[in-house]
């Protein structure tokens, strides 16, 4: 609980509607200068490797159950693994605040260079956090990238301007640079109302300035009527013109509740500006699949509503391609996306009710053609009786955009996969294409926030010539991180 704030960290309040925000299912972040999501990194010591964050929002620290903490494995020629990694929690020296049951740090995360000082910083947010007495009003802390990557020591801490039970304030989170007035990335906050943007003035900082109000506009001010309770944040640069647009995804509510749309706000000198919505959602990434300069936006919407036809039960995953006017649709601007599903022809599998193809989705070069990649995690698959025990899908970048052709998927009982198929496994929960040993082919990491029982597994699947193999497959928890993993939900989030 925290019980004091800085009056100086102030935010612009952008209204969408009232309601409570779902769990942001992945969090996107830019870094200066490197708009499009094929340059964006998580690289938080400066070494030009990239590194991996990873949250346990259910981690039991100092005794309190749900408290959370969050993993960082640093990046290298030989890629990720066990040995160079840190735990950071509200428990760590100099992490503002303390751990305490049902704060749920690191429900989400984000990364990008706020102080634009060359190191990437780690965004966490805390959406159960009390302040004061006013119960889930929710948090984030900052935690700063340096040559020794993420230290606890200096790190910053932001909430509402004014807080609000239940606002979760710090649910989903992007940073990326939305204008060229701000030298580093803005950070983008989701809570119950209201998206937040934060930025220095100027920069290098101090570590103790505080991040200052950007501006203020109502992100749905030309909005279609539609009601839209926002889950997820993204970027991308869509209509390249070398700033981040943002994308707000969630579904529906109202008199046909439940369906996938998202906002799509483009990056200008003047800041962010509203252009449409777009059908599609709640999960979105980003990334540029037929290699032309755009990036591409990615949707997912793994509990489409029954409307009659079997495909709409399993999830659905739409596409659209970047243009010098932001994401298009197959017939153009007020079109909707390329649709895909496991019943598409080529994609392997067969769509059924609760399947939840699209729980996540990454986009990124899996095999080094330069044609960006699409993972998709179905956290509710059965695998043959068992049910829930989830899937993972990757389907291919071409010249003419994506493509079933070459289309691969896995489950725990593929062969070279470690583990078996369990009930409510969900494995695929996150899935997150990554490249650590900086050579180019994107491998796959693949979550199972359910294995254990709730403790939360990882998988890493390498990629080579031919894109992802589960060839050398491995896995790996919190325990081999040295991290409590009793419940911990080890890989909810995995940052991007």
């Amino acid at each position: 609980m925290r019980t004091y704030r800085s009056a100086a960290i102030a935010a612009a309040s952008f209204l969408l509607m009232a309601g409570a925000a779902i769990a942001a299912p992945s969090a996107y972040a830019g870094t200066p200068g490197g708009t499009h999501a094929s340059d964006r990194n998580s690289d938080f010591n400066g070494d030009g490797y990239e590194d991996v964050l990873i949250g346990a929002p259910g981690g039991t620290v100092s005794g309190k159950k749900g408290a959370g903490y969050v993993t960082v494995q640093y990046g290298a020629s030989t890629g990720i693994g066990t040995r160079r990694a840190a735990v950071v929690s509200q428990s760590t020296t100099g992490v503002p605040g303390g751990a305490e049951t049902g704060d749920g740090f690191g429900r989400a995360l984000a990364t990008g260079d706020l102080d634009a000082d060359g190191y990437d910083d780690a965004i966490v947010g805390i959406p159960g956090e009390d302040i004061g007495t006013v119960a889930d009003a929710g948090g984030i802390t900052v935690l700063w990238g340096s040559s020794r990557g993420l230290v606890g020591a200096n790190s910053d801490w932001l909430e509402a301007a004014e807080p609000m039970a239940g606002a979760k304030f710090g649910s989903a989170l992007a940073a990326a640079r939305f204008s060229p007035d701000t030298p580093g990335d803005e950070l983008a906050v989701l809570g119950r109302d209201d998206l937040e943007l934060y930025a220095y003035d100027t920069a290098p900082q101090p570590k103790s300035a505080p991040l200052e109000r950007t501006g203020r506009n109502r992100l749905a001010a030309g909005a279609a009527e539609r009601r839209i309770q926002p889950g997820s944040l993204t970027t991308g640069d869509y209509d390249d013109n070398g700033l981040a647009d943002l994308i707000v995804s969630g579904v529906t509510v109202g008199d046909e509740p439940g369906h996938g749309w998202s906002s799509f706000f483009s990056g200008q000198t003047r800041g962010l500006v509203y252009e449409r919505d777009l059908r599609g959602g709640p999960v979105a990434a980003s990334g540029d699949i037929n290699n032309d300069g755009y990036d591409d936006l990615v949707t997912g919407e793994p509990h489409s509503p029954d409307d009659g036809g079997e495909s709409m039960t399993g999830g659905l995953v739409g596409v659209y391609y970047g243009s010098p006017d932001g994401p298009l649709g197959v017939d153009g601007e007020d079109s909707p996306p390329q649709w895909w599903t496991q019943n598409t022809p080529g994609v392997p599998g067969t769509a059924e009710r609760g399947d939840g193809w699209g729980t996540d989705l990454s986009v990124a070069d899996t095999n080094g053609d330069g044609y960006a990649d699409v993972a998709i995690g179905a956290s509710g698959e059965d695998i043959g009786t068992v049910a829930d025990a989830g899937a993972v899908w990757v389907l291919r970048g071409t010249a003419g955009g994506l493509t079933a052709t070459g289309a691969k998927s896995w489950d725990q009982n593929s062969a070279q996969v470690p583990g078996t198929a369990e009930k409510g496994d969900r494995w695929g929960g996150q899935v997150r294409l990554t490249d650590p040993n900086r050579d180019g082919r994107f491998g796959l990491l693949a979550s199972a926030p359910g294995e254990n029982t709730g403790d939360g597994v990882v998988w890493v699947l390498s990629a080579g010539s031919g894109g992802v193999t589960a060839t050398g497959s491995w896995t790996y928890g919190a325990g081999s991180l040295r991290a409590p993993s009793p419940d911990a939900a080890y890989g909810a989030t995995i940052d991007e």
